[in-house]
């Protein structure tokens, strides 16, 4: 079965969401906390009330931080974006919790760098499922639906936000550390939510387009679009080819072009995401 058709299968979202907890929570429990760091989120916030209060857990405090926050996902997303996000935030509640582990890192740099690549690729696992692990991840999806902001752009906004919170009862040295872990926690969000979604959109300008998007097309199985153009310097009309490629498929394609037309013209342009027949579905909350 493609990638592409697992998007809505049940298992396969339980699945994800379950890694993904997995995985952030364990980032949390052997990195973050042992070394008295904050990440960004609620989790963030479940830690630092508890650094705050010293009552409680920090899994407690994240769960009772979602509660109005689920209000806003069953009014803004669906139902069922609402019960894979309840299972997810009680997930990464038990492991947060129950999960007994410290990696023995001395050097906070290091710490830095383990936690922000734990916690962003256990986030960044969750939001390729039709779910979340609950608080920010709920706030991050209705932003991005809804106005098209960045997730891994909004986490890091609010997480700065919250760290302004933390002066006076953490080390400003360990706040610091918490931001610039923040910071690589957010780039590899971002990099799990392209990952398998990236494409490379090419133009090829060239005396025969004809014969290279019949080679294209019947070679690379790839669509071809005709972009009507016009050179300035000859006042020629031309046939500019648009196709969208895979990564692998670009050498074939550069092949293709010079083997027709040495004197062709290449344009590729990297993609956030590409919809649509023979590449990603989309996906509804």
């Amino acid at each position: 079965m493609k990638l592409q058709n697992l998007t809505y299968l049940i298992p396969w979202n339980l699945f994800l969401i379950t890694l993904g907890s997995i995985i952030f929570g364990i980032g949390l429990k052997a990195v973050v906390i042992p070394n008295q760091m904050i990440t960004g989120g609620f989790s963030g916030a479940g830690i630092l009330l508890f650094y705050y209060t010293n009552f409680l857990t920090p899994g407690t405090w994240y769960l009772i931080l979602n509660i109005p926050v689920f209000i806003l996902g069953w009014l803004f997303i669906s139902r069922r974006f609402l019960l894979y996000s309840l299972y997810g935030t009680i997930v990464l509640t038990l492991v947060i919790d129950l999960i007994q582990i410290e990696f023995p890192i001395k050097d906070l740099v290091l710490a830095v760098l383990a936690g922000g690549t734990l916690t962003g690729a256990g986030s960044g696992i969750i939001f390729r499922s039709l779910g979340s692990a609950g608080g920010n991840d709920i706030i991050s999806v209705i932003l991005n639906q809804k106005y098209a902001v960045r997730i891994g752009t909004y986490n890091f906004v609010f997480n700065f936000v919250l760290f302004l919170f933390s002066f006076g009862k953490m080390d400003t040295n360990l706040i610091l550390y918490s931001m610039a872990m923040s910071y690589i926690s957010s780039q590899v969000i971002e990099y799990f939510m392209t990952l398998f979604n990236q494409r490379k959109m090419i133009f090829i300008v060239s005396n025969n387009p004809r014969q290279i998007s019949h080679e294209i097309m019947n070679k690379l199985k790839r669509g071809v679009t005709f972009i009507k153009g016009e050179g300035a310097h000859s006042g020629l009309e031309k046939d500019i080819i648009l196709t969208v490629v895979n990564t692998f498929q670009i050498k074939r394609i550069e092949e293709i072009a010079f083997a027709i037309d040495p004197d062709a013209f290449l344009i590729t342009e990297n993609t956030f995401n590409v919809l649509g027949k023979g590449f990603s579905k989309r996906k509804v909350y």
